[in-house]
């Protein structure tokens, strides 16, 4: 299977929902969803987007994604990449998809001057962690993930 990677592009929201139900699914959180086709053509393809995304694709057919966006770093004075979502459909796993997109990210974040390009996986999703080894990436430690979002994000904006 010949897998390509190129910038999504309008028209792509649905197969791009298509993944990121998918990758839900997954995760065990399919009800989490809120996003859609318009939602995601409002942020991902506005003139002054500040979300993007790869997509990969090999016989015609969308078989994966990269959602991501820019970050910054006052340690190193640079901009790095947070990639939000990977996602590969469960039967191209295994073609290269996934790497090819990591490698489209390597390449927008040399473009661009990144520092790096970090992201999160589950605990428990231990053949992405195999995966994420493999291409060099490594866990990060000391770090722990918090949010705020929901109730408290609107009281806290209010």
């Amino acid at each position: 299977m010949s897998v390509a990677v190129r910038a999504a592009r309008p028209g792509d929201e649905g197969d791009i929902l298509r993944l990121i139900r998918h990758l839900a699914t997954y995760e065990r959180m399919p009800h989490a969803v809120a996003a859609t086709e318009e939602s995601l053509g409002r942020t991902l393809f506005a003139p002054d987007a500040q979300v993007f995304a790869h997509v990969a694709e090999a016989e015609g057919a969308m078989i994966g994604i990269a959602v991501w966006f820019l970050n910054y770093s006052t340690w190193t004075g640079r901009p790095g990449i947070y990639l939000e979502d990977l996602v590969v459909d469960e039967g191209a796993r295994g073609s290269g998809a996934g790497r090819a997109l990591f490698e489209a990210l390597g390449r927008e974040a040399r473009r661009r001057g990144c520092a790096r390009i970090d992201w999160a996986v589950l605990d428990w999703n231990e053949s992405a962690m195999a995966f994420y080894r493999a291409i060099g990436g490594r866990p990060q430690s000391g770090w722990q993930p918090w949010r705020i979002d929901g109730p408290a994000l609107e009281v806290l904006g209010a």
